[in-house]
């Protein structure tokens, strides 16, 4: 498989995931928007992956990027139809990009966090094998108001209603950072716009101590990671077939 990344931060990357990728022997593109990449030709890919950043999906006027980036992802899930993956930033793109909504919250949500698992995100083959509630790890200060039509929530708390969704047949959002690594923490702290919704969130003292608290739950993380990952590229196996089975022309990097 050949992904496209949208990344608008260095340190905010694909993470685990590229230790899966590198295992199955995918590779990824990234593109860098903020840095002035240049959105490759969509046809090229068979993954779209969107990452987080410290803006704000409504900040055109600071980052004129992001209406391109936008209208990719519009492309992306609604033209070609291909499997979508976004991570904060990225899951809050999805929405607006279909005609949703996102807003700043109350509060930042930083640190860990319990997400319940929906009706529909129980039923639904990303969560597969998933207990009801999941631990996550969260660090956000905006969400998904109003759902683009005909998008479903997999998964909520009562910070923010909207932790998971999925919108078509494949294309998934999830506001919390299944990506996380050993790195993260440290990495994010020495963002200014980070490291101010963190002490916002927890107060000083314990924004100090993130990294020791987290630390013990890598693991567990790194598990639910992999079974979020194995679930997805199930999804993915799938979707290449239906595409093959309705007779549609070839893409260039086909999904096998």
């Amino acid at each position: 498989m050949r992904n496209l990344v949208f990344q608008h931060l260095s340190v905010e990357h694909p993470g685990i995931f590229r230790d899966f990728w590198t295992k199955s022997g995918d590779s990824w593109h990234a593109v860098e928007s903020n840095e002035g990449d240049r959105i490759p030709p969509l046809e090229d890919f068979d993954l779209l992956v969107v990452m987080g950043g410290p803006m704000d999906v409504w900040q055109e006027d600071l980052h004129p990027w992001l209406f391109a980036e936008k209208a990719a992802i519009r492309r992306w899930v609604k033209d070609l139809g291909r499997p979508y993956l976004g991570i904060c930033l990225g899951h809050q793109l999805l929405a607006e990009a279909l005609g949703g909504k996102v807003r700043l919250m109350a509060a930042p949500e930083v640190g860990l966090s319990s997400v319940q698992l929906t009706e529909d995100g129980q039923a639904d083959p990303l969560f597969r094998g998933f207990e009801k509630e999941l631990e996550t790890f969260q660090w956000h200060g905006a969400e998904i108001a109003h759902l683009p039509e005909g998008a479903k929530v997999l998964a909520a708390n009562a910070a923010c209603p909207t932790q998971a969704i999925r919108w078509g047949e494949h294309a998934y959002g999830l506001q919390y950072h299944v990506e996380i690594t050993a790195s993260t923490v440290s990495d994010w702290e020495a963002v200014p716009e980070y490291k101010s919704s963190l002490e916002r969130a927890l107060g000083k003292e314990e924004a100090a101590r993130l990294n020791e608290v987290v630390a013990p739950r890598l693991d567990p993380f790194g598990s639910a990671a992999r079974r979020l990952y194995d679930n997805f590229s199930a999804i993915l196996t799938r979707s290449a077939k239906q595409y093959r089975d309705r007779g549609l022309p070839k893409r260039s990097n086909e999904l096998r």
